[in-house]
């Protein structure tokens, strides 16, 4: 069965909610929201294009909610279920009641069985879902049953051999004996800061060196932990890993131990291997004394620390000092992976510092250009894309106070990127230049809150651009989904909040749009880099980022991207030709 809903499904059910059950449009406006309904319309006016009428605001629902058209527990949801389930006759309700009774409550009136079933807890594919679509006529979709539901996030999984992936670039060759030299000389002391820029596969170097330094080491029982910041970053290096043992072609399997989001790993599961775990997880663990990471500590092989420049906070000392406890002060293996934008930058080095460690980053051919911007040669050879940067004022004017400055980052808090995505005005600003990205085009959208990713996705969609919306709320099994369809090229348009700075994986990207502001230059770059693999990595010949500024007074360190003046001017240089690997 299809992910999404095809032409026929939407077709299909737009009949019947409008022409056969003659949902109220009072009802589809609160699906989509009054205040947006208004909204969208005013932009749409403004950019002199039809209002939406109820039946397209319909249409918008099904094609944006998908197969979660009826879940959830809302008001406004639970006003449609209860719509739908008085349109049926007597003999159908009382047998859809039958079949899906509220426990401990005996109802014998059809009258009263409405609001029971229309409150009914709705787990997607759950047998309630798929009879209420049945009943009703509905596409068998919207009850939730197509949404992908992977089976390769167990806790623990073995891996096997074989598959091929493309070979080692020249310059991440350098990098990955460059590591294993470290690693032979130093063993245990070994402490080493790898740089890459984003886009340069700093992972796949990784992995694939200390999956080979450590190969004998896991069939003595010893274990590579590999800490990463999200979940997106976890499996990410998971699906590494697979490919590099696979690869490999080792006689044996390698077990692989998921250490994130609230997954348990038991003691009797514990043979070696590789643990890819969040810092969280590890830390709540190490405060409960969990028999499970005590043994693991001590058996360490070595240790990866993903986005390294997180390290230097007081959850990782925690980490560190047990580990010392468990295992003294030569400890293992420690590797920090960061990505610079090219240039030497504090952050680095302080991490170099603090770990004592060597810093191993590319060597370059002796070019005085790529001395003065190292990124110069990554974009000439075709690893990464070429950059075109697009500032457009958004027209907005806000002034600022320390009160909404994150205290930790110095970035803006929520609330003051709340009034931006509410700026009417900034927002058909923003809507007019999205429209002139050419149709087709892959183009990912960084915007100031969820609602404003999910509002500017309506309007988009409103227009005839394929849209899809995700953020932290999104469930999991969809945001697979919609990020699949944007690989592919079902969806141009994806917006997000919060989630796709890191661990996504889209090489042909070819616009990055940043709608909200930020003075975070690691979170900026986290942005961009989403865009940047070049052709030689599967990607595109340039990629376009368009920052729209606001006029923010009083606002003591400059937006992020004002500091990237070197990284965006650069002169355009021609590709040397060679084999895509």
């Amino acid at each position: 069965m299809n992910a999404f809903p095809t032409e026929q499904d939407i077709k299909t059910t737009l009949t019947l909610l409008i022409d056969e059950y003659k949902v109220p449009e009072s009802i589809i406006k609160e699906m989509f929201g009054n205040q947006n309904y208004r909204k969208l319309n005013s932009i749409l006016s403004s950019l002199q294009k039809n209002i939406v009428d109820t039946r397209e605001l319909a249409r918008m629902l099904i094609v944006e909610k998908g197969a979660y058209l009826f879940s959830g527990h809302d008001d406004a949801v639970r006003s449609l279920r209860s719509h739908l389930i008085r349109q049926l006759n007597s003999t159908d309700l009382q047998d859809l009641y039958n079949r899906n009774p509220s426990h401990g409550r005996a109802i014998t009136s059809p009258s009263y069985m409405i609001k029971p079933l229309a409150e009914k807890k709705w787990v997607m594919g759950g047998t309630w879902p798929r009879d209420f679509v049945k009943t009703l006529g509905f596409p068998m979709i919207f009850s939730g049953i197509s949404v992908p539901k992977s089976a390769s996030t167990e806790s623990v999984v073995d891996i096997e051999a074989r598959k091929a992936v493309p070979p080692l670039a020249d310059f991440q060759i350098g990098l990955k004996d460059r590591m294993l030299e470290v690693l032979n000389m130093q063993g245990d002391k070994t402490r080493c800061v790898v740089t890459l820029p984003t886009g340069g596969g700093k992972t796949r170097v990784a992995v694939e060196s200390f999956i080979e330094w450590m190969q004998i080491r896991f069939s003595e029982g010893k274990y590579m932990i590999w800490i990463a910041q999200s979940e997106e970053l976890c499996e990410q290096a998971i699906s590494c890993i697979i490919d590099m043992w696979q690869e490999k072609e080792f006689p044996e399997s390698l077990r692989i131990y998921r250490y994130f989001a609230g997954k348990k790993v038991q003691e009797d599961q514990l043979i070696g291997g590789v643990v890819v775990a969040s810092i969280q997880q590890i830390y709540s663990r190490i405060k409960n004394d969990d028999p499970v990471i005590i043994e693991i500590l001590k058996n360490c092989g070595a240790m990866i620390i993903d986005e390294a420049h997180h390290a230097v906070a007081p959850i990782y000392r925690v980490l560190l000092n047990k580990a010392e406890e468990l295992r003294g002060p030569n400890l293992f293996p420690i590797c920090g992976l960061t990505a610079t934008p090219g240039r030497n930058n504090e952050e680095t080095t302080m991490l170099v510092d603090q770990f004592q460690a060597y810093l191993i980053q590319p060597k370059l051919p002796p070019d005085s250009r790529y001395f003065r911007n190292p990124l110069l040669y990554f974009r000439t050879e075709g690893y990464l894309a070429e950059p075109k940067h697009i500032v457009y004022q958004s027209g907005s004017s806000v002034e600022i106070n320390e009160d909404e400055l994150e205290e930790a980052e110095g970035d803006f808090k929520s609330e003051f990127l709340e009034v931006l995505a509410n700026d009417d005005n900034r927002n058909k600003t923003i809507v007019g230049h999205l429209l002139e990205i050419p149709k087709g085009t892959s183009t990912l959208v960084y915007a100031c809150t969820v609602s404003h990713a999910e509002f500017l996705t309506s309007v988009l969609n409103a227009v005839g651009r394929k849209a899809a919306a995700i953020s932290a709320n999104t469930p999991k099994a969809t945001r697979r989904m919609y990020i699949d369809a944007f690989k592919k090229g079902h969806i141009e348009f994806l917006f997000n909040y919060g989630v796709l700075t890191t661990g996504f994986d889209a090489p042909k990207t070819e616009y990055i749009v940043v709608c909200r502001p930020t003075t975070s230059v690691v979170l900026y770059e986290q942005i961009v880099g989403r865009g940047l693999r070049g052709p030689k990595f599967g990607g595109t010949e340039t990629c376009t980022i368009i920052d729209f500024a606001d006029n923010i007074t009083r606002l003591g360190k400059p937006l992020a991207y004002r500091r990237f003046h070197e990284f965006w001017e650069t002169e355009p240089q021609p590709r040397k030709r060679g084999v895509r690997v």
